[in-house]
């Protein structure tokens, strides 16, 4: 038994043990998906990332966000697709009510305090925090065989941005190229690319440079069919169990290496180990390949056909074996969008849309682990 397994075991026994014998006391009547659903929040605990309400306040006391933060975790888990009608089950599913944390259907807050408490999680990236703790929390001493990255289409209703336009200046002159004098000024220097610029750059700072408004984004499909869409993109990197370590959402128009370095860097501090860095043709360029060398991992990465060459080289028997184990990182974004509301995003702006996706994210780390026996 690997040491993530028998961490696992050990959190399921004690949660058997002690909490569900205490809700059955309680009179809670639990069917196996909402067994599955207490574990996760268990597991999440995200209410401890929720400040408490202060009794300082003028006027109205605020709702307690720590039973906002559980219930939407349920949302997400119920399959995150209609907020009104969550609200309305809250106020007859005694059982699932209780499990977000309020007794009674007249504690229930309405459907605008769950719109106003959701833009305060996605200001306060409450979501990415709790991921973050997490991942450090369970994989701080787990060897990852292989971390899978990809990117996915996210389309939203929303209007894209418009592009802004070029400058239309007069052209420059064109000047004959001649022998350079003494006298002559220097040449200006080469303007690094994205991808070198972030080979020396921290990952917090590489982020910054990352456009996320909403915008057209074309991807191919795995038969060679292109297809367009308005919204987003999530990039993701998930380990050969199909845990998400990191989700990233960007512009639909960014090209999926742009994030390949944020990613590996990011993971690298979230997890000591990691061999392998699976992608596929999107991802062959040579600072990605430098950057997962320079962290201690093997890039295992499809090449594409450049210009003048006439055949690829395949890949080596073993690499090729493992190369396989990308298919985790399509499962996980069939996931986000078949089981939490990934393809159906009924929120503006990307501050709210990578939130959305963030809470789903959280469900399936969660669900994911609990899969590991």
């Amino acid at each position: 038994m690997s040491m993530l397994a028998y961490k696992i075991s050990t959190f399921t026994d004690c949660v058997q043990k002690t909490l569900f014998p205490r809700l059955e006391e309680a009179g809670l009547q639990l069917t196996p998906k909402l067994h599955r659903l207490v574990e996760i929040l268990e597991l999440l605990r995200i209410e401890e990332f929720v400040k408490r309400p202060s009794s300082h306040v003028r006027g109205v006391k605020p709702k307690d966000r720590r039973c906002l933060a559980r219930a939407f975790v349920a949302f997400y888990y119920y399959g995150g697709n209609d907020r009104n009608a969550f609200c309305g089950r809250l106020l007859v599913d005694a059982n699932l009510r209780k499990v977000c944390g309020w007794e009674y259907s007249n504690q229930v807050p309405s459907p605008s305090t769950f719109c106003r408490a959701f833009k305060l999680f996605a200001e306060t990236t409450l979501a990415d925090s709790t991921h973050v703790s997490k991942v450090k929390e369970w994989y701080n001493d787990v060897v990852v065989w292989h971390s899978a990255i990809d990117s996915s289409a996210i389309s939203v209703r929303e209007r894209p941005a418009k592009r802004p336009k070029k400058d239309a200046a007069s052209p420059k002159e064109k000047k004959k190229p001649g022998p350079r004098g003494k006298d002559a000024p220097p040449a200006d220097p080469v303007e690094l690319t994205r991808l070198q610029r972030q080979i020396d750059q921290e990952p917090e700072i590489s982020l910054i440079e990352i456009p996320t408004v909403c915008d057209w984004g074309t991807k191919k499909s795995s038969k060679g069919k292109e297809f367009h869409w308005t919204g987003y993109k999530l990039h993701a990197g998930v380990t050969e169990r199909g845990v998400p370590m990191i989700g990233i959402t960007t512009s639909a128009s960014l090209h999926d290496s742009q994030v390949a370095i944020i990613i590996m860097k990011t993971i690298h501090q979230r997890v000591e180990t990691v061999f392998y860095d699976l992608g596929d043709k999107a991802y062959d360029a040579a600072p990605i390949r430098q950057v997962s060398d320079s962290l201690g991992h093997c890039p295992i990465i499809d090449r594409k056909k450049r210009r003048g060459e006439t055949d690829i080289i395949p890949m080596e028997p073993d690499r090729a074996e493992t190369y396989k184990g990308r298919t985790a990182v399509e499962r996980f974004f069939a996931r986000i969008k078949d089981e939490v509301g990934g393809d159906n995003i009924r929120v503006r702006g990307h501050a709210k849309v990578h939130a959305h996706l963030m809470f789903g994210l959280l469900v399936i780390f969660a669900d994911q682990l609990l899969r590991i026996t």
